[in-house]
């Protein structure tokens, strides 16, 4: 027997989903990026003032590793998003929370760029949560 379901597909929906990707895809290069910088020339970052008072005090090399591998797997799970699956979408706003999480400590070496990481990952965070099943109906 046959049942006529209408859908409730919104292009609008799928959109912020792909964005949310390309965004995720994004911050994950972009930390990557961070990351080899740290480890190749640990000098280049500049340490804000204050820090002798900030409680996450890591040494630059394992900011570099952090920021690397973190960007990888944020990367690799922008492109899972395409897919439209549950998982990716979850693991999507686990790694942007994490992202968020990791750039929030970061914050007195760059705070300008962290704050801006921030921003986009919440933005991820509530295009996946709001929108993010569309893109499977596609």
């Amino acid at each position: 027997m046959a049942h006529n379901q209408q859908s409730n597909y919104s292009g609008t929906a799928v959109g912020f989903t792909v964005f949310a990707a390309v965004m995720m895809m994004m911050i994950g290069f972009f930390q990557a990026i961070a990351g080899i910088v740290a480890l190749f020339n640990d000098e280049w970052y500049v340490v804000g003032v204050g820090e002798e008072d900030w409680t996450f005090k890591f040494d630059i090399t394992a900011w570099g590793w952090i920021h690397l591998l973190l960007g990888i797997v944020i990367f690799l799970a922008g492109i899972a998003l395409f897919s439209g699956q549950v998982w990716a979408r979850t693991v999507g706003v686990i790694l942007a929370l994490v992202v968020a999480a990791v750039n929030f400590a970061w914050l007195p070496w760059y705070p300008v760029w962290g704050i801006i990481m921030i921003t986009i990952c919440v933005v991820v965070v509530w295009a996946l949560t709001a929108h993010g099943r569309d893109i499977a109906q596609q």
